[in-house]
């Protein structure tokens, strides 16, 4: 049987900010309820020992959080959780208190990339507050993002990053030079289990832009697979609309809908290197993958 790296599951679609870089969802907004999520996690299991609360929405949004930490534990499923990070300091104890949550990514880029509802300073104390007590208490891997770095043909809201990393130094006790360090590499370990992580903005795939190309390489299907909230599986966590429908977990067996041709068309297509699927033809951060 295949197994995937990490299946990504949607428990809402629903956001609190509203990110330039996002591409916004036009599906109904739901929260996924208790039910809903045993059901995905049945199916799952057999698959992978670990899931991503993410998609598209903000995960920490949605009221059953803390039952979805457990259920996932009950399942012997490690949680890695992407957030914006203006939750955090309101779930704190659900995140450190879970025996699944192995990984916190928290996408500091999406603070300048909304209009201002928080004071950066005290975005950032939230943060790191969090950061602190969650890899020093439980040893929670803290991935900070800040993917909004210009590339040749998108400018990312940037213009802050620099009082980012000195707030970062400060919030963290770090005892050398993000700024200088980041002029050499673009990741970096800034103390145990916290990690920075710096990269271009890209754009997100758009069935209505112009095709990139076939030649693509992904690892959808391959190492990941994805659950929106309505129960329709994708082939990976950039499918943002559900364009690729694969089939709905809700209604057929995750096994039966990975031997679909449909499935079967696009794994062989990036086996090949080759992309069979017109949203695959247009994913900018497909190109990340020409580049390594």
């Amino acid at each position: 049987m295949k197994r995937f790296k990490s299946v990504y599951i949607e428990i809402t679609n629903i956001c609190n900010l509203s990110c330039d870089f996002c591409p916004k969802t036009k599906r109904k907004y739901k929260f996924m309820d208790k039910d809903e999520f045993n059901h995905i996690i049945e199916e799952i299991k057999p698959f992978t020992n670990q899931i991503y609360f993410h998609l598209m929405g903000e995960p920490l949004l949605n009221e059953n959080i803390e039952y979805f930490l457990k259920e996932s534990a009950n399942n012997d499923l490690k949680v890695n959780l992407t957030t914006n990070g203006t939750l955090l300091n309101k779930n704190t104890d659900k995140l450190i208190n879970s025996d699944a949550l192995r990984q916190v990514n928290i996408s500091l880029h999406s603070f300048e990339a909304n209009e201002k509802t928080l004071e950066l300073e005290e975005y950032i104390k939230n943060v790191t507050e969090f950061v602190n007590k969650a890899s020093e208490d439980k040893d929670i891997i803290c991935s900070i993002r800040l993917w909004n770095i210009d590339n040749e043909d998108l400018k990312g809201a940037n213009g802050l990053n620099s009082d980012i990393l000195k707030m970062l130094e400060e919030n963290l006790g770090l005892d050398f030079s993000l700024g200088e360090k980041l002029q050499e590499v673009n990741k970096l370990k800034l103390k145990n289990k916290v990690y920075l992580n710096m990269a271009e903005k890209f754009e997100w795939p758009d069935i209505e832009i112009a095709s990139i190309g076939e030649d693509v390489f992904c690892h959808g299907l391959r190492n990941q697979m994805g659950v929106l909230v309505d129960g329709t599986v994708v082939p990976c966590c950039l499918d943002s609309e559900g364009n690729i429908s694969l089939g709905n977990i809700f209604k057929k067996s995750l096994k039966d809908i990975l031997k679909v041709k449909r499935s079967t068309d696009i794994y062989d297509g990036f086996s090949r290197r080759k992309a069979v699927e017109d949203l695959c033809k247009k994913c900018g951060y497909a190109t990340r993958f020409k580049k390594s």
